[in-house]
C-alpha cells in the first residue's frame, strides 16, 4: 500500500496531516485513563485515505456546490474501539470545526479482522481500498490480507438480492411521506414526519446502491456521508440532488437533519414547498439508483451465466 500523497496539492496534504493529528491525539485522550486492558492498550493500527483523493479523481468546485470529501478508514486493535460515540465523536467534532481543514472528513472505524474478512471474501469495497488506498499512518507489522477475487456469479447473486430487498423499502418510505404530505390536520406534525420518512427513503436509496455495488455500508445515518460514498462509486447520482444554489443546499441540510430533529425537536420547521422539492429529489434518486443498480447487475450477468454453465 502506498504511503505518499504527493499527487495532492499542498493545502490538501496539510489538511490530511492535521486531520490525522487530531484523530491520533483525541484517541490517545479517550484511552488514556482506562483500566480495562483492551482499552488501555488500544492502538490505532492504520489510518487509510480512500476514495477520490486516493485515486486522484477528486472534484474541488465549492463555487458550484460540489467538493469531494476526504474518506478515512481507521483500523483499531479491538472491536470496542470502533464505537464512534465513545472514542471518535470529539475528534470528528474538532475536525469539523478546525479552520485549517476546509473539506468534510468522513471516517469509518473497523478492526483488522473486519477488514481482512472482507478482503478474503473479495468484497469490492475492501478490495478497492486495498488497491487504491494510501496509508496516512500505520504501525509496523500490521498487514492487510491478500484480496481474494469475488466471482462474478457471487457478485451477481448478491447484487440482485440487495436490489430486490432494498428498492421496495424506498417505495414504502416515499409512499408514507406522500400520505403525510396530503394531511391537512395538524400540518406541522405531519410535515415533520414526512421529512423523517423522506430522509429514510434517501438513506435507503444510498444503502441500496452501496450494497449492490460494494457489499458494504457504514454504520451511519449521516445522509451527506452516505451520499458522498455512493456518488464516489456512481457520479450519475450527483444529479439527483441540486446543489448549485443556497436554496438547494439548505433543502439537503433540512433532509439530513430530519433523521434526528424531525423526530425529537419541536423547533424543526419545514415548509410544504421544501418538502415537495426534497421529495422530487428523492424520487429522482430512487429512479437513478434503480437504473444504476440494474446496469451494474447486467454487467455481471454474462460472466455469472458462463460460470453457472461450467
Amino acid at each position: 500500500m502506498r504511503m505518499d500523497i504527493d499527487h495532492l496539492p499542498s493545502i490538501q496534504q496539510q489538511e490530511l496531516a492535521r486531520a490525522t493529528q487530531i484523530l491520533m491525539e483525541e484517541f490517545s485522550v479517550a484511552t488514556s485513563r482506562a483500566t480495562q486492558p483492551w482499552k488501555r492498550n488500544g492502538k490505532v493500527q492504520k489510518i487509510i485515505l480512500f476514495g477520490s483523493y486516493a485515486r486522484g479523481d477528486w472534484v474541488d468546485e465549492p463555487e458550484n456546490g460540489y467538493q469531494s470529501d476526504y474518506d478515512l478508514l481507521i483500523i483499531v486493535s479491538h472491536e470496542r474501539l470502533t464505537d464512534i460515540a465513545e472514542f471518535w465523536y470529539v475528534a470528528e467534532d474538532k475536525i469539523l470545526r478546525d479552520p485549517a481543514i476546509g473539506r468534510q472528513v468522513n471516517i469509518i472505524v473497523h478492526t483488522l479482522d473486519d477488514v481482512n474478512r472482507g478482503l478474503t471474501r473479495g468484497e469490492y469495497f475492501w478490495v478497492d481500498i486495498a488497491r487504491d488506498g494510501i496509508a496516512l499512518y500505520e504501525l509496523a507489522g500490521v498487514a492487510l490480507a491478500q484480496p481474494q477475487p469475488l466471482t462474478k456469479a457471487d457478485a451477481f447473486e448478491m447484487a440482485s438480492k440487495y436490489l430486490a430487498e432494498k428498492l421496495p423499502d424506498i417505495d414504502v418510505w416515499l409512499e408514507t411521506a406522500a400520505t403525510q404530505l396530503a394531511r391537512n390536520d395538524d400540518p406541522l406534525r405531519y410535515r415533520r414526519h414526512a421529512a423523517f420518512n423522506l430522509h429514510q427513503a434517501a438513506e435507503t436509496a444510498y444503502i441500496c446502491y452501496l450494497l449492490v455495488r460494494s457489499q458494504y455500508v457504514p454504520r451511519s445515518h449521516n445522509l451527506k456521508f452516505l451520499r458522498s460514498l455512493a456518488e464516489d462509486k456512481k457520479p450519475a447520482l450527483i444529479e439527483a440532488w441540486p446543489r448549485a444554489t443556497k436554496l438547494d443546499r439548505r433543502r439537503f441540510e433540512l433532509a439530513k437533519r430530519a433523521y434526528v430533529e424531525a423526530r425529537y425537536s419541536s423547533s424543526y420547521e419545514i415548509s410544504i414547498e421544501d418538502l415537495q422539492a426534497i421529495r422530487a429529489a428523492v424520487c429522482k434518486l430512487r429512479d437513478t439508483v434503480e437504473a444504476a443498480s440494474l446496469q451494474w447487475i447486467e454487467s455481471l450477468r454474462p460472466a455469472a451465466e458462463r460460470l453457472s454453465r461450467q
